[in-house]
């Protein structure tokens, strides 16, 4: 493995991290909001729209840390930068932008369009 693939393993790592422990912070907060006695129906709406904030948040911190793991694995296997979908090399802004970038722009595009993602 080149030292290049070597300093994105460490970056994606340690975004992953972070990512994980804000995960784990969102779901502590879930779980605290409404439990301070007992709340009026205004109280309950507020604390209902708090956790589904909060739960979409994660869900996207979740699917992040997938990416990141998918490109962890892609590293491991001498297979990262290559798009996914058409198996051509993926740009190397794109890669610096986005290191967990799964497909080319065009093949994202396309799965975009589409609205599926293989």
């Amino acid at each position: 493995m080149s030292e290049q693939f070597d300093l994105v393993k460490e970056q994606l790592l340690r975004e992953r991290q972070a990512l994980l422990l804000e995960v784990s912070d969102s779901y502590e907060t879930c779980r605290e909001i409404g439990q301070d006695g007992v709340p009026d129906i205004g109280d309950m709406s507020s604390a209902a729209y708090s956790r589904d904030v909060l739960f979409n948040v994660s869900e996207t911190k979740r699917q992040r840390i997938n990416d990141i793991d998918v490109a962890l694995l892609q590293i491991e296997k001498g297979e990262y930068g290559i798009c996914m979908e058409c198996g051509e090399e993926i740009s190397p802004r794109r890669m610096e932008v986005r290191p967990f970038s799964r497909y080319c722009i065009e093949c994202k595009t396309n799965i975009e369009k589409l609205g599926t993602q293989s």
